[in-house]
């Protein structure tokens, strides 16, 4: 098990996380062809409940996991790394056992009182099992990205997308005749089965590159292990608070938004619609080029640990304007490419180009995301993950309360939500930046981001009048592939010309790397 430097391990991340994005948008696509919009909705009113599980079950392991196991690794302590992965597996493992117990328990409670269409309680009840797997898996990823080794975690995402998208369409097709209730049941079951396989993956490595024996004097390690949960404790509470606040946010969300598209005249199946086009169509086009900035936030948070341990603060501050500038190249391209073709992508993927305006709307917004991660990530890793959770709690109250005035406005609705989200977005980027700036030394190389500015404008102008020169009615597929293509490419070429993409940021690509000296 080798380390990789930051953007070597980034670069394993992004390759990972464009296979598995492109893998689960298939697997959306597919649901959504089978399910229809309704069926889509059923599922991603179950979605945040399983996310919230999760993220109660993991505690904030993860993030505080590879912090701890970088500062151990580079003081080569490899007692100190077991007595982390023995604390935080018994934890999880706990937690797992009560939190998987309540979702079976309180699922028929929550589709009959608190959403508005009890058909939920089948994919609610179909997600319990999977907690416990899934907690599990992120302790050994941690452990992996706190060596800074990528790889594992790559590998085990496809693993996980691959899986899944096999048994997808069977499952839901298999189930549908029963109801869209079971076929949403059945969406989360490949899930189920996707998960147990990465974790499956993730062991066997485990198993064979550790240097020590987990089982051997386990419960010593556990009993002497009350200072090393502290400072997961530490660690892992604000991050979770963080998550927890996103989570319960993201729980509450389709509740909030059911009972204000009543309250604006809308029907139980109209507002389950369109809700299930929002986020299960519109949001996740969205989202699909967010795998870039995750993998920095991943590799960011050893790499600034590390630095942090030794004192090097040049390397913290060359770190944070790499990942920016950076995330400022990923985040400009997913803006033109979802705003320009928005009508031709929700039409060729979802057959649904009626709801391309919610992707209008919320992609300029969506710019913001791309900064949020990495942001949050630095200051976790600095040790201010407490100040990140403010920052998630007052954007997370704004967004819901937000949500609650404008969907109850019959004048817009669903738009309302689609607005409210965004500004949710905009401002807990906005606070994590503006909190980085006052707890560290950090000063932003402008110079950077106005190169990077300069890429994004000059692609707007190009992608336009590109697809129009391009457009052939008889072949959409053709027409938007070939469309995209040339805008990534010339936005690559101004990029690098105009020094937003430096020389370094390419040597870890095969081939590319080996051309540059």
């Amino acid at each position: 098990m080798s380390k990789q430097s930051f953007l070597r391990g980034t670069f394993i991340l992004i390759i990972a996380g464009l296979i598995t994005k492109l893998l689960g948008f298939i697997n959306k696509i597919v649901v959504a062809r089978i399910m229809g919009e309704e069926g889509v909705g059923l599922y991603m009113m179950a979605v945040p409940t399983f996310i919230l599980a999760v993220t109660l079950t993991r505690l904030g392991l993860p993030v505080a996991i590879s912090k701890m196991v970088a500062e151990a690794e580079s003081e080569g302590n490899s007692h100190k790394v077991k007595k982390i992965l023995i604390v935080s597996l018994s934890l999880t493992i706990a937690l797992s056992i009560i939190w998987t117990s309540g979702l079976f328990l309180l699922s028929p409670l929550m589709a009959n009182h608190f959403f508005t269409d009890e058909r939920t309680i089948y994919p609610l009840l179909a997600i319990a099992p999977v907690v416990p797997v899934v907690a599990i898996s992120s302790v050994l990823r941690g452990y992996f990205q706190g060596k800074q080794d990528m790889r594992p975690s790559a590998y085990s995402q496809v693993i996980e997308q691959i899986v899944r998208i096999a048994l997808v369409a069977f499952l839901t097709s298999a189930l549908l005749p029963y109801g869209v209730e079971f076929a949403a049941a059945g969406a989360m079951i490949s899930a189920i089965c996707g998960e147990v396989a990465s974790l499956l993956y993730l062991f066997s490595v485990f198993k064979l590159n550790k240097k020590f024996k987990i089982r051997s004097s386990f419960f010593h390690y556990l009993k002497e292990g009350k200072q090393t949960f502290q400072s997961l404790m530490s660690i892992s509470l604000p991050t979770t608070g963080s998550q927890l606040i996103g989570s319960i946010s993201y729980f509450l969300e389709p509740i909030i938004v059911a009972q204000s598209l009543a309250l604006a005249g809308m029907l139980p199946a109209l507002a389950t619609k369109q809700y299930g086009a929002l986020t299960g169509f519109a949001i996740p086009l969205l989202l699909l080029p967010g795998f870039i900035t995750y993998a920095i936030s991943t590799t960011l948070v050893p790499a600034i640990s590390e630095a942090a341990a030794q004192n090097h603060y040049r390397t913290i501050d060359y770190r944070l304007n790499q990942a920016i500038r950076l995330s400022f190249i990923a985040g400009g391209l997913a803006l033109i490419v979802t705003y320009v073709f928005a009508l031709p992508l929700m039409d060729l993927l979802y057959k649904a180009p009626e709801f391309a305006g919610y992707v209008k709307i919320m992609a300029p917004f969506f710019f913001f995301h791309y900064f949020q991660g990495p942001l949050a990530a630095a200051l976790q890793a600095l040790g201010y993950a407490k100040a990140a959770m403010i920052n998630s709690l007052i954007g997370n109250v704004v967004k819901t309360l937000a949500i609650f005035v404008l969907a109850s406005m019959p004048s817009l609705g669903i738009k309302g939500v689609a607005l409210a989200i965004s500004s949710g977005i905009v401002l807990v980027t906005l606070l994590h930046f503006a909190t980085v700036l006052k707890v560290t030394s950090f000063k932003i190389q402008t110079n950077d981001l106005l190169r990077c500015l300069f890429s994004v404008i000059i692609c707007w102008l190009v992608a336009q009048p590109l697809y129009d020169l391009l457009i052939n009615d008889t072949n959409l597929l053709s027409t938007l592939v070939l469309s995209i293509f040339f805008v990534c490419v010339i936005y690559c070429i101004v990029s690098v010309l105009s020094g937003a993409i430096k020389k370094e940021d390419l040597k870890p690509i095969p081939f590319v790397g080996k051309l540059i000296k």
